[in-house]
């Protein structure tokens, strides 16, 4: 599966039809693919397999409010969260923000001043994609579940994503089998096929295939003897066997 998602998915996760619809409406005017949620459950199970590059979340939701929403979306997506809300006190503002919200906007709101909020906040997230890719190297997006190497976005599975970037978010750290899985359960949710240690071993021979596909000398994922791998460009310690 590719998660190379498109930069244009918004999520509304509201349950009010009008504002929804609104909302919506001119989210399509301004070139963006909005995709409605009343039930705040549903769009966490879709966020896992499709991430959009920005959510708009009301606080009073049906099952989860928006603050466990956050915080549950947080745990493997990070794209800007704008919340909107009739929740107007000093202290919701900051459970928001405090909850990991990126952007808070209080009912009833214009409709243009939340757009303007949306390009605002994903021109600020792809300026540091931007920056990170002209230093060259890699880069985790973490809003679009993906990963960027020599400025090419690698085509990883879901999965390969998981493992791939908790390597790579801590270099020349040794990883067993058991925590890589672990970081698999993180982002998946569940157990499947994809979810075993033998399979840790099958995603890190697509991942090491794939980054040799656009740099042939990107041998980074070192095989540590009796233990799991490591992530280190360029490794070449004695007892490790470069990827």
């Amino acid at each position: 599966m590719n998660l190379q998602p498109s930069q244009r998915l918004v999520y509304v996760v509201e349950d009010d039809v009008r504002i929804a619809s609104v909302l919506s409406d001119y989210l399509t005017a301004e070139g963006f693919l909005p995709r409605w949620f009343s039930d705040p459950l549903v769009a966490l199970a879709s966020a896992r397999s499709q991430p959009p590059a920005l959510v708009l979340l009301d606080i009073m939701l049906p099952g989860i409010d928006g603050l466990a929403f956050c915080h549950r979306l947080r745990a493997f997506c990070d794209c800007p969260i704008i919340m909107l809300t009739a929740r107007i006190s000093t202290e919701d503002k900051v459970a928001g923000l405090s909850a990991g919200a990126d952007d808070y906007v209080v009912k009833p709101f214009s409709p243009g001043e939340v757009m303007a909020r949306v390009h605002a906040h994903l021109r600020r997230a792809e300026g540091r994609l931007a920056a990170a890719a002209r230093n060259g190297g890699y880069v985790i997006d973490e809003a679009g579940m993906r990963i960027s190497w020599k400025g090419q976005w690698l085509d990883l599975s879901l999965a390969e994503y998981a493992v791939a970037s908790a390597l790579m978010r801590q270099p020349e750290r040794s990883f067993t089998r058991g925590q890589l899985l672990d970081s698999l359960l993180a982002v998946l949710g569940e157990r499947t096929l994809e979810t075993s240690e033998r399979a840790v071993d099958s995603h890190i021979k697509n991942i090491r295939r794939k980054i040799l596909a656009i740099d042939p000398g990107g041998a980074c994922i070192a095989t540590v003897y009796g233990l799991g791998y490591r992530f280190s460009v360029g490794l070449k310690a004695e007892g490790e066997r470069r990827g």
